[in-house]
């Protein structure tokens, strides 16, 4: 994939636009769908299904996707990715029954699981090496930007033109997306792998240890989405959602920033702050009582993990050669994916279990949160363990592409 010496070359811009429009669609049917459920007269126990579905297949199609990452041509590979989440978006928009919904959220996240690593893997093998945090920083700013707008924009679509009008509307959107992705282009590869589904090609060795600390913080981030309403209700607070707006907008600033910091700094000057601001906002969570006081929790946990996750995914792809960025990337999505699906169960099991000790919903609710920072002090214990090997990796890579470069440009003198 061609590239220059800089961040904003043709190919970057095009992932990056086009990642805008894929996550601006997937936030604004994340937000809809749960309340499409709930109105088509699902139970809560279903409607939790529903949305939890579509992280179980993204996980699933993963073992299968990941090998085809660097074996077949990317963007032909994000564009039926694209257009499984396309037929998702306009099967929903003829719903009418909850199996219908449900088939379709289905599919959905098998096209999603491909489009993350898949972008992730293009941006970053557009990008230079001494600016792939800086990148990778900037590129994650399209996700905040979605999870800013999206939801709004969602929910008052609905307001207006009814649900399946609007999922019709993210159809739209979806084929935008795939447009751009049609324009990316690829240079040929005559290297690449064949397609074998082993674990190494399912799993990229480098990328396990930064995986691995996704997976607990992910553990803790989906407590928020999953959770934070519910809570908020409990406390009587109106308006919880600004939590969410907040939440975004401080990652509109934090993500591009901690991309500079991290080239400039290293990752573990950045991460270790970044993973104790995140542990520190679950605790300004658990002692609000006010709105103010939520929303003070929410820009502290953006400036955590608007930090930490960016940083993370930039390491996955450091200590991976680029011959293998799209395990690297399928790696760092099955960290995420798994703390995703674990948290809520661990966090509704200790609700649960307090609700019934105590008789108290606010406070079990309020202790859960105070909990669920041990698997973000986890994360950065395994971190200090590990990061003077990450640091050896990055090192071993770098010292061989510098020999390959000298190589290449000495066989091109002789």
């Amino acid at each position: 994939m061609q590239k220059k010496d800089t961040i904003w070359n043709p190919v970057f811009i095009s992932v990056f636009i086009a990642n805008i429009c894929q996550q601006m669609g997937q936030q604004m049917m994340n937000t809809l769908i749960p309340k499409f459920a709930d109105s088509l007269g699902a139970p809560a126990a279903l409607v939790g299904f529903v949305s939890s579905s579509f992280a179980i297949t993204a996980l699933v199609i993963r073992p299968f996707s990941g090998p085809a990452f660097d074996s077949f041509s990317k963007r032909r590979l994000l564009l039926a990715a694209q257009l499984c989440v396309f037929s998702a978006f306009i099967g929903y928009g003829f719903a009418d029954n909850i199996e219908m919904v449900i088939a379709c959220r289905l599919l959905h996240g098998i096209g999603a699981g491909c489009c993350t690593p898949l972008f992730l893997a293009m941006a970053s093998n557009s990008l230079p090496d001494h600016l792939l945090g800086s990148g990778i920083g900037i590129f994650s700013l399209g996700q905040a930007v979605a999870q800013a707008i999206g939801p709004t924009v969602g929910l008052s679509m609905s307001n207006a033109i009814g649900y399946n009008n609007s999922f019709f509307v993210g159809a739209v959107i979806m084929a935008i997306a795939a447009t751009l992705s049609f324009m990316i282009k690829e240079e040929p590869d005559p290297n690449r792998p064949k397609y074998k589904i082993a674990l190494n090609r399912i799993v990229a060795k480098g990328a396990i240890k930064p995986s691995i600390i996704m997976f607990f913080l992910g553990m803790s981030y989906a407590c928020i989405s999953s959770f934070l309403a519910i809570y908020g209700g409990e406390r009587g607070v109106e308006q919880i959602g600004l939590f969410f707006t907040a939440y975004a907008g401080t990652m509109l600033i934090t993500r591009p920033v901690c991309g500079k910091l991290v080239d400039k700094y290293g990752f573990d000057k950045v991460l270790i702050p970044g993973i104790l601001c995140f542990a520190a906002s679950f605790i300004l969570i658990g002692f609000s009582r006010s709105l103010a006081g939520f929303i003070f929790a929410g820009i502290v946990g953006a400036c955590g993990y608007g930090v930490c996750q960016p940083t993370i995914q930039s390491l996955c792809m450091r200590c991976t050669p680029k011959s293998q960025r799209g395990a690297a990337g399928n790696t760092n999505y099955i960290g995420m994916d798994c703390g995703m699906l674990c948290g809520p169960l661990v966090a509704g099991f200790v609700v649960d279990t307090l609700t019934e000790l105590t008789g108290n919903a606010v406070q079990a609710y309020s202790s859960m949160y105070f909990i669920m920072t041990i698997p973000m002090l986890v994360a950065l214990v395994y971190f200090i363990l590990v990061k003077g090997s990450i640091k050896k990796d990055i090192e071993e890579l770098d010292a061989a592409a510098a020999k390959a470069a000298a190589e290449t440009a000495s066989g091109a003198s002789k």
